[in-house]
C-alpha cells in the first residue's frame, strides 16, 4: 500500500502522482545538487516528506489561508504541504540562490498553482500569513524575532495563527519562555 495514501486515506488520484512524482523530483535534484543529506535520500518519503506533512495531522489549513515557510531549503516542509493543501496558499523562503532554483522547478513539474518561493530573508518578506510553517532553522527565541509581525491577527482555524515548527529532541527549555506553545510528538500520528 502507497505510504501517503495508508497515512491521508483521502488523498485524490492527482495528490497520490504528485508524491509520487515529488519523489522522483528530488531524486533527480539531489544527483545534481545536494538538497538533501545524500545518506537520507532512501529515507526522502519518511524524513522529508511525512515529516513534513505530520503537520497535517494537527490542523487543516483553510481555503484561501496563507502559510509562509521560512527557510524551505529544498522545499520543506512548504512543498508537500501545498499537495495536502490545494487551496491553500504557499509562500516558500530561503536566502540560497541554488535551493530556490530547485524548489521553483519542483513546483513548476508537479503544476502547483497554490505555491511561490522566493529567494529571500525572512526577515525582509512583508507579507502577513494565518502559519508561519518551518523545520528546524534556529532555535524559538530566535526564529519568533525572524517572523515578527507576519502572522496576522484575525484567526479563523482550530488553532490560533502563530506557528508550526518541526523541531526534535527535547525542547522543554527552548520553549519555556513561550507559554502558549504545544508540543506534538509526531510518532502519535504516523
Amino acid at each position: 500500500l502507497n505510504i501517503f495514501k495508508s497515512s491521508f486515506p483521502n488523498l485524490s488520484d492527482q495528490q497520490l502522482l504528485q508524491f509520487d512524482s515529488l519523489t522522483k523530483l528530488y531524486e533527480f535534484w539531489n544527483n545534481k545538487i545536494n538538497v538533501i543529506s545524500r545518506k537520507d535520500i532512501s529515507e526522502l518519503k519518511i524524513r522529508h516528506i511525512l515529516h513534513s506533512l505530520s503537520i497535517a495531522k494537527i490542523i487543516e489549513f483553510k481555503s484561501g489561508s496563507k502559510i509562509l515557510d521560512v527557510g524551505t531549503g529544498g522545499g520543506f516542509p512548504g512543498i508537500p504541504l501545498a499537495i495536502m493543501f490545494p487551496k491553500t496558499e504557499f509562500v516558500l523562503s530561503d536566502s540560497i540562490e541554488k535551493k530556490i532554483k530547485v524548489v521553483k522547478s519542483i513546483i513548476n513539474e508537479l503544476n502547483l498553482k497554490n505555491v511561490r518561493a522566493q529567494k529571500i530573508k525572512s526577515e525582509k518578506i512583508e507579507e502577513k500569513f494565518d502559519f508561519v510553517v518551518c523545520r528546524a532553522v534556529t532555535n524559538m527565541t530566535d526564529f519568533v524575532k525572524i517572523i515578527d509581525g507576519k502572522i496576522l491577527s484575525i484567526n479563523n482555524h482550530k488553532f490560533k495563527n502563530g506557528i508550526f515548527y518541526l523541531k526534535g529532541g527535547d525542547l522543554s527549555l527552548e520553549l519555556k519562555n513561550f507559554k502558549s506553545s504545544t508540543i506534538f510528538d509526531i510518532k502519535n500520528y504516523f
